[in-house]
């Protein structure tokens, strides 16, 4: 397990579309653990692999033990969404910047987990929200493009 860099926009890699996984090994559990380690590492609650430079479809992302904890998907997609919610956001790979974006209020999101099996997340609030935050990366896409303003941490700090 290690500490990986977090890729910070404006690199290209950010902007790509990640790859399907095909092979499910010892080199996509090292993968996930270090993602993992790295997204606790930055206090974050979500992790893509293109935010390594890595372009697979592979998310990790704990919102907390009441959304079930650390949650891994590899090759994840959206089933189903509803309702609506807006709010703040931010991002590994653009520290110090917040954005309002609007997302679905609830999510199911199928996948697979490390070793290949399918599985499914279902969540509401800040998962559903950290669900398409995380799959939006694997398109290439950046909250910001997404919000309806931005701001900085500063900035947020004089609105509270």
């Amino acid at each position: 397990m290690a500490i990986r860099i977090i890729v910070k926009d404006p690199d290209p890699v950010l902007r790509e579309k990640a790859l399907t996984v095909t092979k499910f090994n010892a080199n996509l559990h090292k993968l996930l653990d270090d993602m993992a380690d790295t997204m606790y590492d930055a206090e974050g609650v979500g992790l893509a692999a293109p935010q390594i430079g890595i372009l697979k479809r592979v998310i990790v992302m704990d919102c907390g033990e009441e959304h079930g904890g650390l949650i891994e998907m590899v090759n994840p997609e959206i089933v189903s969404a509803s309702g609506e919610q807006d709010g703040p956001e931010g991002c590994l790979s653009i520290p110090g910047i917040r954005g309002d974006v609007k997302r679905p209020m609830n999510v199911v999101a199928k996948g697979q987990d490390r070793n290949g099996n399918p599985i499914e997340v279902t969540g509401t609030e800040l998962l559903a929200r950290c669900v398409f935050h995380e799959i939006d990366h694997l398109n290439g896409i950046l909250f910001t493009d997404l919000a309806s303003k931005t701001y900085t941490s500063e900035e947020e700090e004089e609105f509270e």
